[in-house]
């Protein structure tokens, strides 16, 4: 069995920060280079609301990402967002 996942499979998972055990949110939506096919942020909105990213949703790199589950994602932002 691999170890796959497509990119919309991360849509509605819950965001937790391992820094500090805090839920950020739901990722509802992400970032792509399109020049190299690769996925470079998650995005988690703060508070409510839908629709147009507002400057204050949380962008989370890649790389900042530690593990990704069966329903939760589990993020280090360095800094407890």
């Amino acid at each position: 069995m691999h170890n796959r996942q497509r990119i919309g499979d991360l849509r509605n998972k819950e965001v937790i920060d391992v820094c500090d055990g805090r839920r950020l949110g739901t990722v509802n939506d992400y970032e792509l280079d399109i020049e190299n096919g690769k996925l470079t942020s998650i995005v988690v909105p703060r508070g409510s609301g839908f629709g147009f990213w507002k400057q204050d949703d949380i962008v989370i790199p890649w790389g900042n990402i530690k593990k990704i589950g069966e329903d939760i994602i589990i993020v280090d932002t360095g800094r407890g967002i």
